[in-house]
């Protein structure tokens, strides 16, 4: 679970301006608007999801506040896979109260995955600071829930709902529409010029019984296949060096598109889990293509990196695994959870894949690409899993040899199917297995990455790093007490790469030698030649 810094402050920009004249009196006044911040917490997608929400209220004319505490609006983007992560929303609402006394002007938005339509009657006792709960299909009526949109602005409900087994949920039907408007506009208030997410595809069909996402966020919806390539072109025009498609299973995208003759080549059937008809069918192996295929006057990738998360072993197909390698552009790395390393625990879980299975795809990609790093998810203590089961996940680590692993214990989430299931491995035992495979994995992200040591890599330089307590004394310039700046990039295998530069390299993409290796991160020192030459 990401609690995801704020970006930098960014200023307020003037609300749309009419086509007629006669709507000028209608348009917002400026020292009116309220100040916001966006709290975001969870996966990617939310992160991309606040990005529009950001951009459409700057769009309205309301500029961005430096902190929760000098907003005159906040906006809390959830997440609610993890117990924890809506507790600390929860454990914020006495100092919002607080706030709010200080302020009586000051509103409180939330959305994201804590807002579900089943449990709208409980939020207000949940979530007393809130004054407005969101879906997150209806996010896009922020502005105008808000009373913030201008005369001429386009208004109207977007958020609709469906059914899933039993459940009423809301639905990302309008979503695609609402994103297109959303570049089409310039309202995407991006937080990096470096990497940019793209969403291509919202919720999910999947049937983990522990998850929440599909009574969250609701049945799959795919965007556009011309709509997404189009953000692309326009995100590489606008000088962004990495791309990453987003979606809750974006390995899924396209099997809920209409066929298109374009697209007769498409002829693959799904690996694993429910059966579906994918021919004629855009898939992420052809959109991968396509983002790849768009290309600069001297013909390399217009994008050159390019990443897509998260997947599922349901729809790593040969097609995907082909493009994978196939095209320069994307980046030897993939995210592929396996949440447990047992087949009983699997099924138990409704993850519709075996042990077999998802070693026999990780397999293939590695035959296929040379060298590619492996993330995974993992839940231990999940309802009935035995002490074996457990050892079956140790195994699994040992054996598979992932470079990084995102790991929790499991906590049971109101209206997933799970809740059905007896929750009967004891908090001590949770906690001891988690802290054991953490163990595990710290030793063999350690071995995993002492292999790169006096390699010489590209780097792509995302951010400044603020100066640690802890830096060597070799690091500092002009003294003691004055630490040279340092940034932090990725590999195209997405290791995380600590080095000293400034700001200068900021989007650029150099090379390093690796000169220490951790468990979590490496350190390099930038080769000068080409430092200079990139200046």
């Amino acid at each position: 679970m990401l609690d995801v810094a704020p970006q930098a402050h960014r200023g307020a920009r003037s609300p749309a301006q009419p086509a007629d004249e006669r709507l000028y009196e209608y348009v917002p006044d400026l020292a009116s608007l309220p100040r916001f911040h966006v709290w975001t917490l969870g996966c990617q997608m939310n992160r991309s999801d606040s990005e529009e929400m950001a951009g459409r209220l700057l769009r309205a004319g309301c500029e961005e506040a430096p902190s929760m505490d000098a907003a005159d609006l906040v906006v809390i983007n959830t997440c609610a896979i993890r117990e924890g992560a809506e507790q600390k929303v929860i454990g914020r609402q006495g100092q919002l109260a607080q706030l709010k006394a200080a302020r009586p002007g000051m509103r409180v938005v939330l959305t994201g995955c804590s807002v579900r339509e089943p449990d709208r009657a409980g939020l207000q006792r949940r979530y007393p600071a809130v004054d407005l709960f969101l879906r997150p299909d209806e996010e896009p009526e922020l502005v105008d829930r808000l009373g913030l949109a201008s005369a001429q602005g386009d208004i109207g409900s977007v958020g609709a709902i469906t059914t899933v087994g039993r459940t009423v949920v809301g639905v990302a039907d309008g979503l695609s529409g609402t994103r297109a408007r959303a570049i089409g506009e310039g309202s995407v208030a991006r937080g990096s010029a470096v990497s940019a997410w793209l969403p291509i595809i919202y919720g999910c069909d999947k049937t983990c019984t522990y998850c929440i996402v599909p009574f969250s966020r609701g049945p799959e919806r795919s965007r556009p296949f011309d709509d997404i390539v189009n953000e692309a072109r326009s995100l590489a025009a606008a000088g962004y060096r990495e791309v990453t498609l987003l979606g809750q299973n974006v390995n899924s995208y396209g099997h809920d598109l209409a066929p298109d003759a374009r697209f007769a080549h498409v002829d693959a059937e799904r690996w694993a889990g429910r059966q579906l008809d994918l021919h004629g069918r855009p898939d992420l192996a052809e959109l991968i293509r396509a983002i790849d295929g768009l290309r600069t006057a001297d013909g390399l990738p217009a994008i050159p990196r390019l990443r897509f998360v998260t997947s599922h072993p349901w729809d790593l197909s040969d097609r995907l695994i082909a493009a994978l390698a196939e095209c320069p552009s994307v980046c030897e790395h993939l995210h592929l959870p396996v949440q447990s390393g047992d087949d009983v625990v699997l099924r138990r879980m409704g993850r519709q894949y075996t042990i077999s299975h998802y070693r026999e795809r990780l397999a293939r990609i590695r035959e296929a690409v040379p060298g590619i790093t492996i993330s995974t998810d993992v839940i231990v203590g999940f309802c009935g899993e035995t002490e074996e089961q457990f050892q079956a996940t140790m195994a699994l680590l040992e054996a598979v040899r992932y470079d990084q692993v995102f790991a929790a214990a499991y906590s049971p989430r109101p209206g997933t199917p799970a809740m059905r299931l007896v929750d009967d491995v004891p908090p001590e035992v949770k906690r001891r297995r988690l802290n054991e495979l953490l163990t595990l994995q710290e030793s063999i992200g350690l071995e995993r990455n002492e292999a790169w040591l006096g390699r010489e890599v590209r780097v792509l330089v995302e951010t400044v790093t603020p100066p640690r307590g802890h830096d060597h004394a070799d690091d500092h310039e002009g003294g003691a007490g004055s630490p040279a700046p340092r940034v932090a990039g990725r590999t195209r295998g997405n290791k995380l790469v600590h080095l000293p530069g400034g700001p200068a390299l900021v989007g650029q993409e150099i090379l390093v030698e690796i000169v220490h290796a951790g468990p979590y991160a490496l350190r390099g020192t930038p080769n000068p030649d080409h430092v200079s030459a990139i200046r």
